[in-house]
């Protein structure tokens, strides 16, 4: 399965790698096959990019899921002047190039905060990305009451960010909800005193990793 998102892409490249290798055929004989295997890798690893595999959810109306494949980089405590607005616990995750990009929703309630925010293109792991790079933030109430704030940032190679939700969905913890492409970064912040389940330095998968508990 690949991502929705990926499809326009996957399509260019595969149209060029046709042409070209059609191109190829009257070249000569050694140089062809060399051409024809670097179309080959060039469209295997688009392929793989734009992958989207399927994921059994982990259940629980207080956990606060992982919206990102990835490395946990950096666990902070930090001041959110959005939408917690007050201190905060902020989860870093990285997305190298070899991770699924796919994003999905770290908890189930209302979006009750979108931003999208232009901005620079620094190393995704530069802790400075957060608020210089270009990014989108949103915020979900859970049931429980508990707000949990987090943000889609590009880095170095990644040029473009996707969504698909809007302020005042009602959202499932798990649910696609857009993807960052070609390497990024994922922060997800919530209130200080919540209970993280992860240290910097753990893999993290979407939908399936508790990164942090929201106390009742």
């Amino acid at each position: 399965m690949f991502a929705r998102e990926g499809y326009t892409s996957i399509i260019i490249t595969l149209v060029f790698a046709l042409i070209v290798g059609i191109g190829a055929s009257y070249i000569g004989h050694w140089v062809r096959y060399v051409i024809y295997g670097a179309l080959i890798v060039l469209a295997g690893l688009i392929l793989y990019f734009f992958r989207d595999p399927d994921r059994e959810i982990t259940p629980g109306d207080g956990y606060v899921l992982s919206p990102a494949d990835g490395k946990v980089v950096l666990i902070k405590e930090v001041e959110e002047e959005h939408y917690i607005q007050g201190p905060a616990l902020q989860i870093s995750i990285f997305l190298s190039l070899l991770d699924v990009h796919v994003n999905r929703l770290p908890i189930s309630g209302k979006l009750e905060y979108l931003e999208y925010h232009p901005g620079d293109y620094l190393m995704a792991w530069d802790e400075q990305a957060s608020e210089l790079n270009e990014r989108a933030d949103f915020g979900i109430r859970n049931p429980k009451g508990g707000k949990v704030f987090f943000r889609q940032i590009t880095g170095f190679l990644a040029r473009r960010i996707v969504y698909h939700i809007k302020e005042g969905d009602e959202l499932t913890a798990g649910q696609r909800f857009g993807m960052m492409k070609f390497g990024s970064r994922m922060d997800i912040l919530v209130p200080a005193g919540t209970q993280i389940n992860v240290s910097e330095g753990d893999k993290a998968w979407a939908g399936q990793t508790i990164l942090a508990t929201i106390n009742a």
